[in-house]
């Protein structure tokens, strides 16, 4: 499932090509991908005719186009393959095309939501009273994530000692710091020298301080290279795959000596999910060793 710096990569092609455009026509082409509007797909496509995009926005994995006066915004759900791909007007559809949005400009281009697996969609949802993004309500009890300038760190350290929970589990606490999957939590940690199980309540605030900057540090690299494709489900809006999975240094490594020390990396079963790490560089703790 795409992470924070994929669904960022897809945000910033979006500022490109769709922001301030008006939406001339809607055509819903599979009911799935707008299972979450309650309206169902001719109330969405009725609904967004005529709304002009704002400025795309993120927090954490989720997106959302914010709609003229702001009382609205199409949140897209990506789920494990959605696209959401700009493509020349004509051009011959895709075979998992599930949503057409075609602008009353001259551009030549149209939004669509391509998604294989259809885990995904786009809804519209009242935003915030007062919200400067145009958050979508149902999102905004979402922390923030640590590329944004707003984010709290005090608070965040604060919460995560007092939070009686393991690293990793915390690092993919949505209500403590969003954005982090499992790719990059596994990254982060691998950086840091911290096994996954570690508990929260033990780590002094200058590591955790050091744990959030390797955080920011694996996502900035991520997104530098278009994030992580794994295989074709992942592009951006232009259809190109991201190659940060070509310098990974712990997900998917399995056996691999580790590149600091060469110890062969290892996998383990974690939360119906796997977990790498180094099982020299990344002592476990005590009681789970």
């Amino acid at each position: 499932m795409p992470e924070l710096p994929e669904v960022e990569v897809v945000r910033r092609g979006l500022a490109r090509w769709v922001a301030g455009r008006t939406v001339d026509s809607v055509e819903v082409l599979h009911p799935r991908a707008v299972r979450r509007h309650p309206g169902g797909g001719a109330d969405f496509a009725a609904r967004l005719a005529g709304r002009t995009i704002g400025a795309p926005q993120r927090r954490g994995k989720y997106l959302w186009l914010p709609l003229d006066d702001r009382d609205l915004s199409v949140l897209a759900h990506l789920g494990m393959s959605g696209q959401l791909l700009v493509q020349p007007t004509g051009a011959p559809d895709e075979k998992h095309l599930r949503i057409r949005v075609r602008f009353d400009d001259s551009t030549g281009t149209e939004l669509r939501f391509v998604d294989q697996r259809t885990f995904g969609g786009l809804s519209l949802h009242p935003t915030v009273a007062d919200s400067a993004e145009g958050i979508p309500d149902v999102i905004a009890h979402i922390a923030r994530d640590p590329l944004d300038p707003a984010f709290d760190e005090a608070a965040y350290h604060a919460a995560l000692r007092a939070k009686r929970t393991t690293l990793k589990r915390a690092l993919l606490d949505q209500s403590l710091i969003s954005g982090i999957g499992n790719i990059y939590a596994d990254e982060a940690l691998w950086r840091a020298k911290l096994h996954y199980e570690r508990p929260t309540g033990t780590l002094a605030r200058p590591r955790s301080r050091e744990l959030l900057g390797h955080v920011r540090d694996v996502m900035n690299a991520a997104l530098a290279v278009g994030g992580t494709s794994f295989d074709s489900l992942y592009v951006n809006v232009n259809g190109e795959s991201g190659y940060f999975d070509r310098s990974l240094d712990a997900y998917g490594r399995e056996d691999e000596p580790c590149r600091r020390c060469g110890t062969p990396m290892r996998r383990r079963p974690w939360m119906n999910r796997s977990s790498y790490f180094c099982p020299r560089c990344q002592r476990p703790p005590r009681a789970s060793s």
